[in-house]
């Protein structure tokens, strides 16, 4: 009687074999360690986005604070550069003598040289003691500076089609107190006439509007 044969055995049979082979196919995880967690993090933060340092932002803001200086410090220079106008030395001129009365406490009167085209500030006592002039700088040749009493349109002339106010006065004085007298100043200049008020109790400009008869300066 013939032996019979042994099957061959499946060796997917066991559980053994059925679990190694299931490993196999698919490995079994292992536990995140800590040096997988750090990784993990350093390839996050390698993924966000860079924000700056402190050194950067110390950087820019010196660059920064280095080109304002520069700008500003031209932009100086070319106003410093650029003529003022009679009416600007005028006005320099008035709060001149008002700061000089006001720290000496002692009255200042002030004139202008029409040969020299300056203002010229001295003392009120009557002596002749110049204490600051005060030029106009050229193109001065055709400039004519008038102080003008308060009193408007008390006598006018016509030159050259434009009314000019002829009743003046040789000086105005500022007294100690921040005030000066009753005056309006005159400009005459290419033609053109400004006449500037000032406010006799702060020596302030006065603000007046503009004649639509009057040339263009």
């Amino acid at each position: 009687m013939p032996t019979p044969s042994k099957r061959p055995s499946d060796p997917f049979s066991s559980p053994a074999a059925c679990t190694r082979n299931v490993n196999l196919v698919h490995p079994p995880r292992s536990r995140p360690t800590r040096c997988d967690a750090s990784f993990r993090s350093a390839l996050q933060a390698n993924r966000a986005p860079r924000g700056f340092t402190l050194l950067e932002i110390l950087l820019a803001l010196a660059i920064i604070a280095l080109l304002g200086s520069v700008l500003i410090g031209g932009s100086a220079a070319l106003l410093n550069d650029r003529t003022a106008t009679p009416t600007e030395v005028f006005w320099k001129t008035v709060q001149a003598c008002r700061k000089t009365a006001l720290k000496t406490g002692q009255d200042v009167r002030l004139g202008f040289e029409p040969k020299e085209k300056k203002f010229i500030l001295s003392d009120a006592s009557g002596i002749d003691a110049t204490i600051q002039e005060f030029p106009i700088p050229p193109p001065n040749d055709d400039l004519v500076f008038t102080f003008l009493t308060t009193q408007k349109g008390a006598s006018m002339i016509l030159l050259g089609g434009v009314a000019v106010e002829t009743q003046t006065v040789l000086f105005v004085t500022f007294y100690s107190d921040g005030t000066c007298s009753p005056f309006r100043g005159q400009i005459q200049k290419n033609g053109a006439v400004t006449t500037l008020g000032i406010d006799p109790w702060t020596c302030a400009a006065v603000l007046t509007p503009a004649d639509p008869n009057a040339p263009p300066p």
